[in-house]
């Protein structure tokens, strides 16, 4: 008896879970299936028998904003009422640390794609790289990739383009970026720090910097490295720290991190294409 009273008070805690935090998400997996991993693990832990869709609880838990599968670091995940939070994750800014490579271009604008052209990079001095970087930085117009989770018709332009479908790429729309540094260059490879707004795209950044240098370029590796107030160092919790009781703990250390309930009740983010995505 005393350990189904254990997995009681487990389940209890778990539905009694409200407000944001965030996970560290591996390279590999999508943004989703990471969710779905988490949910997972913690229905387990409490010992809810998800038979079916007939759980009698529904454990609410959404991310607030898209990470590449390719890519790693700063997830941010609402909880309970936390999802009613994420809204605010999606238009607030973001910093990147990207790793590019010139003289390859790919169909998905990074490593996972296939390459469609390669040029000459050896022209391309640090010098012109920092003075390209200026061109990038602050309010600027930006083609998102057609490899993305931005929707045609309710379908993901990645699923469209997968099945071999004609996507036309969607029109630049303004995005910010609040700041863009050169970290390191050894040809080809370039390191980028990049604090940027809502619906803003890396490897979208990082093709137009390879054409604005008369060559082409594609990320290698990209980490989120924050997001809002969550860092990846101090408040990305690791694959083994997905228990009740660590995010528990996350959500106390985190509520402070947030500003109080905004007055204004509708989210609207900047980009009505992007949504935060909860799954139930």
């Amino acid at each position: 008896e005393a350990g189904g009273a254990a997995l009681g008070r487990a389940a209890d805690k778990l539905f009694s879970l409200s407000g944001l935090f965030a996970v560290r998400k591996p390279k590999g997996p999508t943004s989703a299936a990471v969710l779905n991993l988490l949910k997972e693990r913690l229905l387990a832990e409490a010992g809810v028998q998800t038979n079916g869709n007939k759980r009698s609880q529904v454990l609410k838990i959404g991310h607030g904003g898209t990470l590449d599968s390719a890519a790693t670091g700063v997830l941010v995940v609402g909880i309970g009422k936390g999802t009613k939070m994420l809204g605010t994750m999606l238009a607030g800014s973001k910093k990147y640390t990207a790793i590019g490579m010139l003289g390859k271009a790919t169909d998905t604008l990074d490593a996972t794609g296939k390459v469609t052209e390669e040029k000459p990079y050896d022209q391309v001095t640090k010098r012109d790289l920092e003075n390209v970087l200026q061109k990038f930085t602050g309010d600027i117009m930006q083609v998102p990739p057609l490899y993305s989770a931005l929707k045609k018709d309710g379908e993901r332009l990645s699923t469209l383009m997968k099945r071999g479908e004609a996507v036309e790429a969607k029109p630049a729309r303004p995005v910010r970026v609040y700041s863009l540094s050169l970290q390191q260059f050894q040809p080809p490879l370039f390191t980028l720090d990049v604090e940027c707004g809502g619906g803003f795209y890396v490897r979208s950044l990082v093709n137009d910097i390879g054409k604005e240098l008369c060559t082409c370029a594609t990320v290698q590796e990209l980490t989120r490295t924050k997001q809002g107030p969550f860092t990846l160092e101090e408040h990305a919790l690791h694959e083994d720290k997905w228990t009740i009781d660590e995010i528990a703990r996350s959500l106390e250390h985190c509520t402070a991190l947030l500003p109080a309930e905004p007055a204004r009740k509708k989210l609207k983010t900047e980009h009505p294409g992007e949504t935060a995505v909860i799954c139930e």
